[in-house]
């Protein structure tokens, strides 16, 4: 007897097949569009700034929402704005002088490590892969073209993260909704409990960036660096990209130390060496006893994979990035599809 043939098991194929076409072609859609998903993200980051000010300002005051925000908004403005008052001017100054010495600084460098074979091979080694035979110097030169683009990207992020902000229960409806209904409280749990460690993991980010900007600058100003109000803002700056950050950060400050001389050269090594010491043995666990504590693994190559992806802004959103990621895998699969018991980041009580 012939095998009846079902046609609902066609069906089924087509719907299977569609639904894998599509999956691909979003994929593919997110790759290109992956620098506006970013600047999304990074949006969400200010939203989420904002809302960690403004939510404690409506509970005790009883404001609205939005007058709660706009007094948040505010207050960030009137902060930044006297943050340059006091300092903008020795800032600007300052920074002007690194741009101006640091081309000399890395001559001088250049100049002292080329006395040896072994630096000469390694000035080869970054010059080959400095493009069109071009210096160190000349590379950070052209990077500094790019300045008007960033200063654009930061505007859209900050005015998109302002209206974010203001509806940020519109928008995670929004977004949950795109999920099956019977997943919807699953997902809902798992935006709010990365909302959460996200907040945490930023208020240990500013603790730490302020106190090595501030330790930074005064160490360096000590031992006779020049520059060192902009070295230390740099520092701290740099401590948002965790492990490699401060690595890259030190690199400028070292360079004119060396241009003082080779004894300010070692004392600002010192002070460099000494700060990471007090921030990985003491900083960083007094901060994450109360913010979010990735392991160290995680995050470098989590650093180095968006890096690779993404390029510059990738580094830039790698550390927060990786919360999110960290956050919803071990809720969505490690404890919801596998079944297996995990603290999450960011859960009330936690």
């Amino acid at each position: 007897m012939p095998a009846v043939h079902d046609p609902s098991s066609d069906h089924l194929f087509v719907r299977r097949f569609l639904i894998g076409l599509l999956l691909v072609g979003l994929a593919l859609l997110a790759w290109h569009l992956a620098e506006v998903l970013l600047l999304v993200f990074g949006a969400s980051l200010v939203a989420v700034i904002l809302r960690a000010i403004a939510d404690p300002i409506a509970e005790k005051t009883r404001l609205s929402s939005r007058l709660a925000l706009l007094v948040a908004v505010l207050f960030v403005f009137s902060l930044i704005g006297l943050a340059g008052w006091l300092f903008g001017a020795e800032i600007a100054s300052q920074a002007s002088t690194l741009r101006e010495t640091l081309p000399a600084a890395w001559k001088s460098f250049e100049e002292r490590l080329g006395d040896t074979q072994i630096g000469e091979r390694i000035l080869g080694a970054l010059r080959d892969a400095a493009k069109d035979g071009g210096s160190v110097a000349s590379e950070l030169g052209s990077f500094a073209l790019t300045f008007g683009s960033a200063v654009a990207d930061f505007l859209l992020v900050l005015v998109a993260g302002v209206f974010l902000a203001a509806e940020p229960r519109l928008y995670r409806r929004g977004l949950v909704k795109l999920f099956p209904r019977e997943r919807h409280d699953e997902i809902a749990s798992a935006l709010d409990n990365t909302g959460r460690a996200l907040r945490k993991w930023l208020l240990g980010q500013l603790v730490s960036m302020t106190i090595i900007g501030v330790f930074t600058g005064l160490g360096l100003w000590l031992v006779g660096v020049p520059s060192a109000l902009m070295l230390g803002l740099i520092a701290g700056l740099a401590e948002f990209v965790p492990l490699l950050g401060p690595i890259l950060a030190a690199v400028p400050g070292l360079l004119l130390a060396l241009l003082a001389g080779p004894e300010t050269a070692l004392w600002a090594l010192g002070v460099y060496l000494v700060i990471q010491q007090i921030e990985s043995n003491l900083v960083t666990p007094l901060v994450e006893k109360k913010a979010v504590s990735i392991p160290p693994v995680i995050t470098l190559f989590g650093v180095l994979a968006l890096g690779v992806i993404f390029g510059v802004l990738g580094v830039l959103l790698a550390a927060p990035l990786t919360v999110v990621i960290y956050v919803l895998v071990k809720q969505l699969y490690v404890r919801e599809a596998l079944g297996e018991a995990t603290h999450v980041p960011g859960e009330p009580g936690s």
